[in-house]
């Protein structure tokens, strides 16, 4: 069976398409930045035009990434997992980000709710593992309701918590504020799930984690994530 082509009937090229969707979601800019980059590069577009790409195509981009990296991690074992919540307003009501982060800091699940109650804390957990597996160790903070799901789903004795043991999660949060900032916050619970989503996805593919080997290998591992980026819906 033929894959169909989703840039189809689009009069852009895939090239400039995947070009503004990563600027717009990997960067902390605002539609109009992404638009006046574009424009010094030659690209005449509206931010209108980057604010439909993202929509349309960012979480297909970010299913695709997201469909690989389960692939690999499957082989592996899950050894620990960071689990942790920030806050988030949306039209001046207080909602809750949940993410749970692996060991090397990647992003795996993001789960938004007005509560972080037990009933929450469960479905995130749940969610979590139905798409990447039971963890050995779950470092969590003093949240009770943390708790109270493990002992519902019966592992509560893989739970850790600890004072800086679970900072591995919190300094997963700080990219994520910086393009909370540049958007302005949100207006949805919709559109911080589907962004936080696609952000987390797109972070995981292009965190070459710099500061662990030498400047040749991260040239080499940042052109080969851009090389798969520029790959991502590919008829």
């Amino acid at each position: 069976m033929t894959k169909r082509d989703p840039f189809k009937y689009f009069h852009s090229s895939p090239e400039i398409i995947r070009l503004a969707v990563m600027m717009y979601v990997r960067f902390p800019l605002s539609l109009r930045n992404v638009e006046d980059l574009l424009h010094e590069r030659g690209i005449d577009i509206s931010h209108e035009t980057v604010r439909y790409w993202w929509n349309r195509f960012g979480p297909m981009f970010a299913a695709e990434i997201r469909r690989r990296r389960v692939q690999q991690m499957r082989s592996y074992s899950n050894w620990q997992w960071h689990l942790n919540e920030v806050f988030v307003k949306i039209n001046g009501e207080l909602h809750y980000l949940w993410r749970a982060v692996d060991h090397e800091g990647e992003v795996l699940e993001s789960f938004v709710s007005k509560r972080r109650d037990r009933k929450a804390a469960l479905k995130f957990i749940r969610k979590s593992m139905k798409r990447y597996g039971q963890p050995q160790v779950l470092v969590t903070d003093q949240l009770r309701s943390y708790g109270a799901a493990m002992k519902q789903i019966g592992n509560a004795e893989r739970q850790e918590t600890g004072r800086w043991q679970n900072n591995r999660a919190e300094n997963s949060h700080l990219p994520f504020r910086r393009r909370e900032r540049a958007m302005q916050r949100f207006r949805s619970m919709r559109c911080l799930q589907k962004f936080a989503a696609v952000h987390a996805s797109v972070s995981n593919h292009f965190n070459q984690e710099r500061s662990l080997y030498s400047r040749a290998n991260f040239k080499l591992n940042r052109a080969a994530a851009l090389s798969e980026w520029r790959q991502l819906g590919a008829a």
